[in-house]
């Protein structure tokens, strides 16, 4: 059966106006020309040094663009991203609809709303925008657990604000950077980090035997050398940014042994240009 949750930390950013997709092309990691009916685009906006601020799906509605976006982060963004509009003919603002996830199944999606598969992996379901909540038969939780047994990152929850690059969060591998659009904001230091392979750390899903530490305990080394961070997790899963060398170690935080289990998705080894 088809599983809906709500997702109430998730808010709606409306981007208007006959300028809205070349706007935001100079500004996202990803090609903003590819959001059309039925299709949705993963993308980031960073800073100029190319680290992460935000992700957030785009989904196209009539002549508007909408962003699914971290709610917390929404006023930010709006305000960031309207510095830029300089003469361009767009406008941006949060508006009241809701965030949906739908996933193990395709969903009746009703009239008034907008949905799209999640451009990151077919297991990760539908995004689905309303204007008003929809019936549900799951919660944010359970959500969470099938988000994390995919290894997909949520935001501020497992990425750090002027700190974490794209490709160690699995941009690259999930669709969230485009190697062929033109420049966008942060773009020399995400095509630096690719082609030269730069990758030191990766956030990757972990198991966790012992009491779930809280988000930011360090992840220590056998030898007691500090090798990551946790980040979100639920019960026995959760994800930790680590040193990619130190993935087959023997891990601990907070009392609890972390074994590194990086998703089938994942690209560890040498990376191809």
């Amino acid at each position: 059966m088809t599983k809906i949750a709500h997702l109430p930390d998730r808010g709606v950013i409306a981007v208007e106006g006959p300028d809205r997709v070349a706007f935001l092309q100079g500004l996202v990691s990803n090609d903003v020309e590819l959001a059309a009916p039925g299709h949705a685009v993963w993308a980031a906006f960073l800073t100029p040094q190319g680290k992460w601020l935000a992700d957030f799906f785009i989904l196209a509605d009539g002549e508007r663009l909408l962003l699914d976006a971290e709610r917390a982060l929404a006023p930010m963004l709006v305000q960031k991203l309207s510095r830029f509009r300089l003469r361009s003919k767009v406008t941006l603002a949060e508006v009241p609809w809701h965030a949906h996830v739908a996933w193990d199944g395709v969903p009746e999606v009703p009239a008034g709303a907008v949905a799209a598969p999640d451009p990151r992996l077919p297991d990760a379901g539908w995004r689905i925008l309303a204007p008003a909540p929809l019936p549900t038969n799951a919660d944010a939780v359970a959500w969470d657990m099938h988000r994390l047994g995919l290894g997909l990152p949520d935001g501020s929850r497992d990425l750090e604000t002027d700190k974490t690059a794209l490709l160690e969060a699995g941009f690259d591998e999930l669709s969230g950077v485009s190697w062929s659009k033109g420049c966008y904001m942060g773009q020399e230091l995400t095509a630096r980090t690719k082609y030269r392979g730069l990758i030191k750390r990766r956030l990757v899903r972990v198991a966790v035997d012992g009491a779930l530490p809280p988000p930011g305990t360090p992840v220590l080394r056998g030898d007691g050398v500090e090798v990551g961070t946790l980040r979100s997790g639920q019960g026995a899963i959760a994800l930790a940014t680590l040193r990619v060398d130190a993935l087959a170690e023997n891990l601990a935080a907070g009392g609890a042994r972390i074994t590194a289990l990086p998703a089938d998705w994942m690209q560890l080894g040498e990376r191809p240009p």
